[in-house]
């Protein structure tokens, strides 16, 4: 089994920790892409060396931008590298930029996605993050949701 991670922001990359560490035992490849929404090393370099996690296979290196002009950006890199390399599924985490791109880029090429963190709702629809959230959960064919509440949702 081969697994495409994506993850982009500080958060992503400190749960995606112990995902990767428990994917690696169970012998399932993990490939990572890295969009770079967290570019710095003090939001996204540090966390590589202290967590010890696996240096991205992939780093896009989006940066700063406008919601769409960012998101745009990484779903047209994501989309490559997602044609290149052949996959059982993509994982993405929470509610970014980086999880929007990333899972309308593997929908569109029918690849199943896996959304951490599901079901979370703050019901303030003027937050980029909560329409991210909606659209991934409606998405996604497997749905992990961190708390009673989420699984409701």
């Amino acid at each position: 089994m081969k697994i495409i991670t994506i993850i982009g922001t500080r958060p992503q990359l400190i749960k995606s920790t112990i995902v990767s560490q428990k994917l690696r035992e169970a012998g399932i490849k993990e490939i990572v892409i890295h969009t770079g929404q967290h570019y710095d090393n003090n939001m996204s370099g540090i966390f590589f060396d202290d967590l010890k996690l696996p240096k991205p296979d992939y780093f896009i290196g989006i940066r700063s931008d406008f919601h769409g002009d960012q998101t745009g950006k990484m779903l047209i890199e994501i989309e490559k590298i997602l044609m290149e390399k052949e996959c059982d599924f993509v994982l993405v985490y929470g509610d970014s930029n980086t999880t929007l791109a990333g899972v309308l880029a593997a929908i569109k090429l029918h690849i199943p996605v896996v959304h951490i963190e599901a079901g979370l709702r703050s019901y303030n629809k003027k937050m980029p993050e909560e329409i991210n959230r909606i659209v991934t959960d409606h998405i996604s064919q497997i749905l992990f949701a961190p708390t009673d509440f989420a699984v409701t949702n």
